[in-house]
């Protein structure tokens, strides 16, 4: 075997290796986690003395390893490299929960699954369907919100719209777009709160 076949041999073995070492720092790099922070509102008292928050039901559009960052042009768009800390219907009900607990400092809130032994005297169920940024950039929370005591009531139980939208539109940063969707929860909370104030006494069996 001559030198320069030799010295051939061993540069494509060195830039093999060099690419399988690339390649498998690109497999085992971890994703930047992300996480919803509760944010302060209005504290008023008033409300059930004990209320639960039922793990909110999430678009399986939503619900996925890497964050949804925006629906535009008929496509869902992924924030590369980008996940959330947790699964995002837990990350989202324990945030409205703490929400929710301090706008009402007089009752006691925990979330579905949490070790409690309390019973509620109320609850709080939501469905996600829009938990992204929009065409125009604007961060958009849509859904479902139902609040309602344990107890049998007169008539079904109500459930109102949930349309949340940010007033201004977000960079391609995915902190800022947390961050908005942190707001979204949290004007959630400030719904939900007022209705815990204002439900109706249940039926007496």
């Amino acid at each position: 075997m001559t030198q320069s076949l030799t010295s051939r041999l061993r540069f494509l073995s060195l830039m093999g290796a060099l690419g399988l070492t690339g390649l498998l720092s690109a497999c085992s790099s971890d994703p930047t986690l992300y996480t919803l922070a509760p944010l302060p509102g209005v504290s008023q008292a008033g409300g059930p003395a004990v209320v639960e928050v039922r793990t909110p039901v999430v678009s399986a559009r939503l619900d996925r390893d890497t964050i949804v960052r925006a629906s535009e042009d008929y496509q869902t768009r992924l924030a590369s490299g980008s996940s959330w800390s947790e699964a995002l219907p837990d990350m989202v009900g324990h945030t409205l929960m703490t929400d929710l607990a301090q706008r009402l400092p007089g009752t006691t809130v925990f979330a579905q699954d949490d070790a409690v032994t309390t019973t509620p005297a109320a609850y709080v169920e939501l469905t996600i369907r829009n938990f992204e940024a929009d065409s125009a950039g604007h961060v958009l929370v849509t859904g479902m919100l139902s609040v309602h005591p344990a107890e049998k009531m007169i008539g079904p139980v109500m459930t109102t719209p949930v349309v949340w939208r940010s007033p201004e539109p977000v960079s391609s940063s995915t902190a800022k777009l947390t961050a908005a969707l942190s707001q979204g929860v949290a004007s959630i909370a400030d719904q939900a709160a007022a209705k815990l104030r204002v439900l109706p006494v249940p039926l007496k069996d």
